[in-house]
């Protein structure tokens, strides 16, 4: 399986972040067709080839992604959208 993490540090307070996440989540699955789903502190990511998990703390955000085989022909995009939400919502 591909896949790829991406761990952005922030200052925010827990409600702000939750809610770029909560934008983030969102926006995957308008674009992408994923379902998302809160666990505690971490949104889950689920989609045909997808399972993916967001998990904030105190001090970063972590983006873990796992692709199928014909998931991950998308990697390179998928990254580059995760990274430029992440680098615009998130400080």
């Amino acid at each position: 399986m591909a896949g790829f993490q991406i761990r952005k540090p922030h200052s925010m307070d827990k409600a702000e972040l939750r809610e770029a996440a909560e934008g983030l989540a969102k926006q995957l699955e308008g674009t992408h067709g994923v379902r998302a789903r809160w666990e505690g502190d971490s949104v889950r990511i689920k989609g045909a080839g997808v399972d993916g998990k967001l998990t904030l703390s105190d001090a970063d955000v972590l983006v873990s992604v796992e692709l199928g085989l014909m998931a991950s022909a998308f990697k390179g995009p998928l990254r580059n959208e995760v990274q430029r939400f992440l680098d615009e919502y998130v400080s």
